[in-house]
């Protein structure tokens, strides 16, 4: 297990300070595929540097199988690290070495005589689905290849945690879903604890099973995978999991006399039925679908709409206690400060449209 407390990191330069974390605290259990999501600059590369202790943080601790690595001597400190392994997106493979002289490397260090180190160097290639590479050289891999073998040398000295910094960043698509297949298989076979930093939320959704989304250096939220797509609650993560939402706010505002709700439906029950349709028809209350998407994660379906519903007499109340009365259903109407957001063209239109009406 990893318990990270209340740990904060400064950086002092002739500059001044900034401040990359804040006071955070994240625990991440054995076995977990556990994701640490944020945009450029919300600190989350500086945290996992932290956990290998890269990067001495300024206060907290960091606790792994319940010892405080952070006020550990050098030495000890280095037999930890065997047990936390890394692989980042340039790879950082040995150019001048074939893959498997890449995977004996960390062997080597470790004092693994020649004949095993091979010998474990093979069974990485096996495990990485690479085993005729073993005497080709970096240079002649793909992007993805080399990633695999890189994941191949830091699974060598048979670590517990395998640390992640946007391992796939560098890669297309379709290599970024094979890696990451590889990696939750790895996870499935050995156990091993994962801990994925990215800033894309595809890759939390396609194998974590647990995320925490850093901004701007704290933890604005922590949960279950399937929880935070299904009901995400801080700005931070309304912005990941829905990223085109603030867009399609102020796209149907032009029309006067309605509230904006926002509806989040977590299962495939909810996206199954016909709950617009149903609105109308049981309270009589008609709303317009002014954006929809829908999203799987593993085996749950997630959904989220935007409604324009008339603000006569009681329709968003009606509509808020109906949609909310719905399992695994959330909805909320969008401040009005979110969907003012629409450029002076758009408001001139309209104003010159009801202006025309008028005149008419």
């Amino acid at each position: 297990m990893i318990e990270i407390k209340n740990l904060t990191k400064t950086f002092y330069g002739k500059d001044g300070t900034v401040q990359a974390l804040n006071n955070i605290s994240v625990t991440i259990n054995d076995g977990d595929i556990y994701g640490i999501i944020g945009m450029s600059g919300a600190g989350k590369s500086t945290l996992v540097r932290c956990i290998n202790m890269i990067t001495r943080p300024t206060s907290g601790e960091i606790l792994i199988d319940g010892i405080d690595v952070t006020k550990l001597p050098e030495k000890e400190l280095r037999n930890v690290r065997k047990q936390v392994a890394m692989i980042f997106q340039s790879f950082n493979l040995l150019m001048q070495r074939t893959c498997l002289a890449n995977i004996c490397f960390p062997l080597e260090i470790s004092g693994v005589d020649k004949a095993n180190a091979q010998k474990r160097a093979r069974e990485l290639l096996e495990l990485v689905g690479l085993p005729d590479k073993a005497n080709a050289y970096p240079a002649q891999l793909s992007g993805g290849q080399q990633q695999r073998i890189a994941i191949a040398r830091a699974l060598a000295t048979n670590p517990k945690v395998l640390l992640c910094d946007e391992a796939t960043s560098a890669l297309d698509p379709k290599t970024t879903n094979q890696i990451l297949d590889l990696i939750a298989d790895i996870n499935k076979k050995t156990g091993i604890t994962v801990v994925v930093i990215t800033h894309q939320m595809s890759v939390v959704e396609k194998i974590c099973n647990k995320v925490s989304i850093l901004d701007e250096g704290t933890v604005a939220e922590t949960g279950e995978v399937t929880e935070i797509f299904g009901n995400p609650k801080s700005d931070a993560a309304k912005r990941l999991v829905f990223p085109d939402r603030s867009n399609d706010k102020g796209k149907a505002q032009y029309k006067r006399g309605r509230t904006v709700i926002s509806v989040a439906f977590n299962d495939a029950e909810a996206t199954d039925t016909p709950l617009i349709a149903r609105l109308a028809r049981e309270k009589g209350v008609e709303a317009s679908i002014l954006f929809a998407s829908t999203r799987s994660v593993g085996s749950h379906m997630f959904g989220k709409m935007l409604l324009g519903v008339d603000e006569k007499g009681d329709n968003v109340k009606t509509a808020l206690d109906y949609l909310n009365a719905v399992p695994r259903v959330n909805a909320e109407i969008v401040p009005e400060s979110e969907i003012d957001d629409m450029t002076d063209a758009v408001f001139a239109e309209t104003e010159e449209e009801a202006a025309e009406k008028e005149d008419a």
